[in-house]
């Protein structure tokens, strides 16, 4: 592949399309579809977490007599768990597998929820939901890449936007759930998908990447057959093979390795997607939907049920839009909306301190906050993760996808822990920051992020990381 490499190399930013492939990949086998609905029963465990602690927050202070300090530690101990996980997540992915790891992290997502189910003190419940918060960190890296590995390329983006279309149905079902059930019936309901996704793991394939990266070439050339039913996979597996030996002159990569200038374009578009994604507000919204309406003057239950109903259409939308329209358009339209949710949002709290339109201000939060998110689940929630699972090569992958799963879980925990507190201090003012930061993604994504719709995902790591794969 050397010559075709350096061919790659000379590639602008955005990746120009090809137009090499006559025998494109189209439709999903069977085989396919189950290892990806197996793969995103864990990105469902990962939406039921972030739902639980907004509609069982009075259940869980009440019970346990909890000050709002106590509970914030437990809405953000969360993301303390899930930066360990994150940490780990890449190496652990690159040494016992993709599926392994997602075994494994789900024995830590089954005993966190035991663990809230039956809590008696806080200490049991912050502990069930560090566990059940490293899980989620191992969950979200492995995901978004084991899936992004398996399919092809007509089909990654949409496939690999599941993963936030179950988080997604986790956050709302988990938030619907909740309006009628206790916090620790919750718990327990939260640990169901984690046995599906335990029972289903053995009866799918490994990714075949990962097998040809690790000297397994029948077992790579099997898995890959499987996953494609009778189609003809030489011509896949003969650039998947000759990319990972291609790689495999370099040496074993250190983490100093990843602030070499080949991978800068790569590196600052995953962690800079993902450091907005995270200070833009996502999760001290999701967290604490329900306080956020009711300080609104706005019914939490109602706002929560909406939120519930614009979030999951949405979220298809953009799986049906990914592959169609690319992914930098939906990116700008996604960041622009929740740069406009924020704006409205921030306007009701302000008129409601000037007591100016009292009696719109309430439906002016409930626009801004469906607003946001529907515009977040359109683009912004899937796609730093379908980014992030294209642009690295696989010799870098596990450390870059560590990386920039801390850099996101670090944004999580400071804006979850510190969300309650802002929102007392200026409910007006944390919301006019949120919508600068959403705004400022849209000039983010206009200049560093690549559209790569369409292309394998060695002429993407070819072309965005162009000196590491010269001879």
């Amino acid at each position: 592949m050397g010559k075709h490499s350096d061919q790659n190399a000379a590639l602008c930013p955005l990746i120009e399309p090809n137009n090499h492939d006559s025998h494109a990949v189209s439709t999903a086998s069977f085989v396919l579809i189950l290892t990806t609905l197996v793969s995103v029963s864990g990105s469902y465990v990962f939406g039921t977490a972030i739902g639980y602690s907004s509609p069982s927050q009075s259940g869980i202070m009440t019970d346990l007599a909890l000050t709002v300090a106590e509970y914030s530690v437990f809405g953000s101990i969360l993301t303390i768990g899930a930066i360990v996980g994150a940490v780990v997540s890449g190496k652990l992915a690159d040494y016992i597998g993709r599926r392994g790891t997602m075994g494994f992290a789900e024995i830590f997502c089954l005993l966190g929820w035991l663990l809230i189910a039956f809590s008696k003190t806080a200490w049991w419940l912050d502990l069930g939901r560090m566990l059940v918060g490293f899980g989620m960190g191992v969950i979200s890296y492995v995901v978004p890449i084991f899936i992004a590995e398996i399919t092809p390329k007509e089909l990654r983006g949409a496939f690999t936007t599941v993963h936030q279309l179950m988080i997604c149905f986790g956050v709302s079902l988990t938030w619907l759930i909740g309006v009628f059930v206790n916090w620790r019936t919750l718990a327990l309901i939260g640990a169901i998908p984690c046995l599906i996704q335990l029972v289903g793991l053995p009866f799918t394939p490994e990714s075949p990447r990962w097998l040809a990266k690790n000297d397994q070439g029948l077992a790579c050339e099997a898995a890959l057959q499987r996953l494609r039913g009778q189609k003809d996979i030489s011509a896949e597996l003969f650039e998947i093979q000759e990319y990972t030996e291609l790689l495999k002159q370099f040496s074993e990569p250190s983490v100093l390795d990843l602030f070499r200038r080949q991978y800068a374009r790569s590196l600052i578009a995953g962690v800079g997607l993902m450091a907005l994604q995270q200070f833009g507000g996502v999760n001290g919204i999701g967290f604490y939907v329900k306080s956020l309406f009711t300080l609104a003057g706005f019914s939490g239950n109602i706002g929560s049920i909406a939120l519930a109903a614009v979030q999951i259409p949405m979220t298809a939308l953009g799986v049906v839009l990914m592959d169609v329209s690319g992914r930098r358009p939906l990116l700008m339209i996604s960041a622009a909306g929740t740069c406009l949710g924020c704006l409205c949002v921030a306007l009701s709290f302000l008129f409601k301190d000037l007591q100016l339109w009292q009696s719109g201000s309430p439906m002016l939060a409930l626009f801004g906050v469906l607003a946001f998110s529907g515009s977040f689940s359109l683009g912004m929630g899937a796609i730093p993760w379908v980014i992030m699972s294209e642009i690295f090569p696989i010799n870098m992958k596990g450390l870059a996808g560590s990386l920039v799963t801390l850099v996101s879980w670090v944004g999580s925990w400071i804006v979850s822990y510190s969300f309650n507190f802002l929102l007392n201090w200026s409910s007006t003012g944390i919301f006019f920051i949120f919508s600068t930061v959403c705004g400022f993604t849209v000039l983010f994504v206009a200049k560093f992020v690549p559209e790569t719709k369409g292309r394998t995902l060695e002429e993407i790591q070819a072309a965005m990381n162009p000196l590491s794969t010269k001879n």
